[in-house]
């Protein structure tokens, strides 16, 4: 399973660092985090002075008499760290916080957008210390455990490279003081005992030595070793003030009055979402008209949305509701909100797959026709085709909406034993046609258990036209989720080459399953 390449924020000794600023301690002054009389975080002063995590109270404050001792409490340790993860979301959005003092997202925007790692680190480390006032360092990695390892170094470890940076590091690492997991600290003692004192050499043994001798809680632990697990990110929402409202006054009841109000009301959510940044791929819009009437529409977006483009949809979508809808009354009410927002470095604005930034002025209005269809029809009236992983020919294409992301629902890369052979299709139907399949004498062509044809298929008839076979391929068995009863699927695939009384000829798909023959898809 491949890892996520992470962006990590990580703010050293933050719990020391939230206590010490709510008592408005002086930075030169040792100070120290006790959570059951035994220290959990101290600050590079204290460290200094020869205090250490996991030293009792009253030996801490023996090595070093200026020790300002503060409680562990997380509930400040997470409200101070609220306006950090603010600043890191303005340059980066989409973060996850996954605790006080540590935030992650996902590399590829921030390096899409400032051009290297490096330099979406330095402007990361810079709008941190400005706008948060505190001290922060950043890290790249394939993964979470990774890339947070990465942030305490302040290095960037490059794609691929992240086997090679764990494998030096202490086993200790897999039990940081943060997370507080006995189970992980149990085991890590073990290792270390059983001489694997590095996470290499954990990593070196087999994943099924592994889930024998130790069990579920340390296989997940010899993965993060690896360097190949994948953490699922919990993207923030957009914060709620990106929404913009406007009054009509008074009520607008013309498409072309409406849409003098939408364009400055465009103009303003673009201005919110430039200032951050932030390009919207989904908008709502709203309004609520004199009675009460609410009405509302989301508009999903294939490419950045600029000022004349929010404008656009927002004109269409008022023409729609004033002249299809009916309304008892005028439009009293405008609000935009920006439902989904990505980086903005990090979207194709091309059509079509490879168009780049400078696309043609063709290239816009068909994307804009594109949309605009969708706010008239639904979003799944635009669809997109994805290659996928898959063994029937429906199963390894995904259609998704027009400005969805492009993404494969399984992985195309995977060997799939029993795909069907190349070539594909260039018809595939969404459901299987019924089809005839009968031999020389008019019987149905059976195929055996083994998948094997009892007799020579002579004619087939589908859509209501009758071919003669001239060849045919296969069968191919279909057994798959056989450990499924419900959802089990035995079938037969077989290629067949009809010829129409005409001399035309054409070459099917069929399958047979449940008895009976149908055709998946149509070669050209």
């Amino acid at each position: 399973m491949t890892a996520v390449y992470t962006l990590a924020v990580w703010c050293p000794d933050w719990p020391v660092v939230a206590a010490s600023a709510q008592a408005a301690l002086p930075p030169h002054v040792p100070a120290a985090v006790i959570r059951a009389n035994e220290v959990v975080a101290c600050s590079a002063v204290a460290r200094a002075e020869g205090v250490r995590r996991g030293q009792r109270k009253r030996a801490a404050q023996g090595q070093c008499p200026e020790l300002v001792v503060f409680e562990d409490d997380d509930a400040r340790d997470a409200r101070l760290f609220e306006p950090v993860a603010a600043a890191v979301e303005e340059l980066a959005p989409g973060i996850e916080v996954v605790r006080p003092g540590l935030v992650v997202v996902a590399a590829r925007g921030p390096v899409g957008y400032y051009g290297s790692p490096e330099r979406a680190a330095e402007r990361l480390v810079d709008h941190v210390a400005v706008h948060a006032g505190v001290e922060a360092q950043v890290g790249l990695a394939d993964g979470l455990f990774a890339a947070t390892l990465a942030a305490q170094r302040g290095l960037v470890v490059p794609p691929g490279g992240t086997a090679d940076f764990l494998a030096p590091l202490d086993v200790r690492e897999l039990d940081p003081a943060a997370e507080r997991r006995a189970d992980r600290a149990e085991l890590v003692d073990l290792l270390r005992r059983l001489g694997l004192r590095t996470l290499g050499a954990f990593a070196a043994v087999p994943e099924r030595d592994v889930a024998g001798r130790f069990g579920r809680s340390a296989v997940l632990a010899h993965r993060l070793a690896s360097g190949v697990v994948r953490r699922p990110r919990v993207r923030r929402r957009p914060p709620v003030e990106l929404a913009v409202t406007q009054g009509l006054d008074p009520p607008v009841e013309r498409v072309d009055a409406a849409a003098f109000a939408a364009r400055a009301l465009a103009e303003r959510l673009h201005r919110v979402l430039a200032d951050r940044g932030l390009a919207c791929t989904r908008l709502a819009i709203e309004a609520v008209t004199e009675t009460g009437e609410q009405l509302r529409r989301v508009w999903r977006c294939a490419d950045p949305l600029t000022p004349q483009g929010i404008a656009d949809r927002v004109r269409w979508q008022l023409d729609g509701w004033l002249t299809r809808e009916r309304l008892t009354s005028g439009l009293h009410l405008l609000r935009l909100d920006p439902e989904e927002v990505v980086d903005a470095g990090v979207l194709q604005l091309g059509l079509w797959p490879g168009a780049g930034r400078d696309q043609g002025e063709a290239a816009e209005r068909a994307a804009r026709a594109m949309v605009h269809v969708q706010g008239l029809l639904g979003p799944d009236a635009v669809l997109t085709p994805v290659p996928q992983g898959g063994r029937g020919p429906a199963e390894r294409v995904r259609l998704v909406p027009w400005g969805d992301e492009r993404v494969p629902a399984t992985d195309p890369a995977r060997p799939w034993p029993g795909r069907l052979p190349a070539p594909s299709p260039a018809t595939v139907f969404a459901c299987p046609e019924p089809v005839t399949l009968v031999d020389e004498a008019g019987g149905d062509v059976v195929v055996t258990g083994y998948a094997e044809l009892v007799v020579r298929p002579h004619r087939i008839v589908h859509a209501g036209r009758a071919r003669e076979v001239v060849a045919w391929a296969g069968p191919w068995p279909v057994d798959e989720r056989w450990w499924d009863g419900e959802h089990a699927v035995r079938a037969a695939r077989l290629q067949v080459l009809g010829t129409a009384p005409d001399g035309a000829q054409l070459a099917f798909l069929l399958i047979r399953a449940g008895g009976k023959w149908a055709v998946e898809g149509v070669y050209d």
